[in-house]
C-alpha cells in the first residue's frame, strides 16, 4: 500500500491543509492502489482516473490561491452505484440501467464536493441494493463475500483504495460489510442524511451512512453532510456540529451498552455466539436486553 492511500481522512486532510502532501498526489496515490487491488477485490463499478485527477489539480489551485479549506479538502471518497453523480454513471447495480448518467449530483455529493472531497468512482452494489450480489470480493479473504449492499464502498475502504465511502441502509447494508471486511460503518439515525438523488428501496427505511478506518473519519464526513435540504421529507434538521469532538473525546461517564439478540439469535452459529461472548466479556458492563413479544413478528414485517 502506497504511503498516501493509508492515510486515514482526517490525516489525508491535516496533511493537504499543512502543505505536506496535494491533493493530486494523494489521490494519485488512492488510484495507484486501485490498480494494485482492482483486479482481485473488484469493488469498483466506475473508476475515473481523468475526472479524479483534474479535481484534485482544481483544489491545488484552490488552496494555492489561499482560498478557505473545506474539511475533506482533497480527500478521495467512493460512491454507492446508487448514488447519483453529474457526468458519471449511476447504474443502480442492474443492467437495466446501463449507461445512466445523471443531470445532477444527489445532496450527499454534493455536500461532500463542497467539502473537498475528490470523487474517484463509483463502487459496486448488488443488483438495485437488494440480495443478488456484485462482483466484488471480500478484501481479507477473495473466496468469502464482503456482505452486501454497499459491498464495494466497504471492500475499496478496506483494501487501502479510499479513505471514506456512501453506502446506504435499507435492512444492514452498511453494518454488514463493515463487519465483513473490517472497517467502521457508522449507520445514522434515519432521516440524519438527504437521500435527494439516491435510488429509493424503502423511503420508510432507506438510510445514507459512511464507511471509514476510524470513528473519528466518520464523524468527520458526517459533519459535511447531515442536516435537511427541503427536498427529502424525512431529513431532519440537526446541527452537525460537534460529532467529530464527541468522537475524539474521552467519555465523561462509562457507557451502558446493551446486546440485543432479536428472534433470529438462536439461529446464529455456535462460533459467532462464542465471540460475541467474548466481546461482552471484554468489554464488561453489557446487559442482555430482551425484547417484547410484538418483536416475534419483525422481519416479516421488514420484508
Amino acid at each position: 500500500m502506497s504511503s498516501t492511500s493509508n492515510l486515514g481522512a482526517s490525516e489525508a486532510a491535516k496533511a493537504i491543509a499543512d502543505g505536506a502532501l496535494t491533493a493530486e498526489k494523494m489521490a494519485a496515490g488512492c488510484l495507484d492502489r486501485a490498480g494494485e487491488v482492482e483486479p482481485e477485490i473488484q469493488a469498483w463499478a466506475h473508476l475515473d482516473r481523468d475526472h479524479a485527477l483534474n479535481a484534485a489539480k482544481m483544489l491545488d489551485a484552490h488552496k494555492q490561491r489561499g482560498l478557505p479549506l473545506g474539511p475533506l479538502h482533497g480527500v478521495p471518497i467512493g460512491l454507492k452505484d446508487i448514488v447519483d453523480t453529474a457526468g458519471m454513471p449511476t447504474e443502480n447495480g442492474t443492467p437495466a440501467d446501463a449507461g445512466r448518467r445523471p443531470r445532477e449530483d444527489a445532496t450527499v455529493v454534493r455536500r461532500l464536493k463542497r467539502a473537498g472531497a475528490v470523487v474517484l468512482g463509483k463502487t459496486v452494489t448488488t443488483e438495485l441494493a437488494y440480495f443478488h450480489p456484485g462482483k466484488t470480493r471480500n478484501p481479507h479473504n477473495p473466496e468469502h463475500t464482503p456482505g452486501g449492499s454497499s459491498s464495494g464502498s466497504a471492500a475499496a475502504v478496506a483494501a487501502g483504495v479510499v479513505p471514506l465511502a456512501i453506502g446506504t441502509q435499507t435492512n444492514g447494508s452498511m453494518i454488514r460489510p463493515a463487519s465483513f471486511c473490517g472497517v467502521v460503518g457508522f449507520k445514522p439515525s434515519f432521516g440524519a442524511i438527504p437521500r435527494t438523488g439516491v435510488m429509493e428501496a424503502a423511503s420508510s427505511l432507506d438510510t445514507i451512512g459512511i464507511f471509514a478506518r476510524s470513528v473519528a473519519d466518520a464523524a468527520l464526513a458526517a459533519e459535511a453532510v447531515f442536516g435537511a435540504d427541503g427536498v427529502d421529507a424525512a431529513a431532519f434538521d440537526q446541527s452537525p456540529g460537534g460529532l467529530l469532538a464527541t468522537a475524539t473525546a474521552e467519555p465523561p461517564v462509562r457507557p451502558a451498552i446493551g446486546f440485543v439478540g432479536t428472534p433470529a439469535w438462536d439461529r446464529a452459529e455456535p462460533a459467532t455466539k462464542a465471540a460475541f461472548e467474548e466481546l461482552c466479556a471484554a468489554i464488561g458492563n453489557v446487559d442482555e436486553v430482551p425484547l417484547p413479544e410484538p418483536f416475534d413478528g419483525i422481519f416479516g414485517w421488514h420484508k
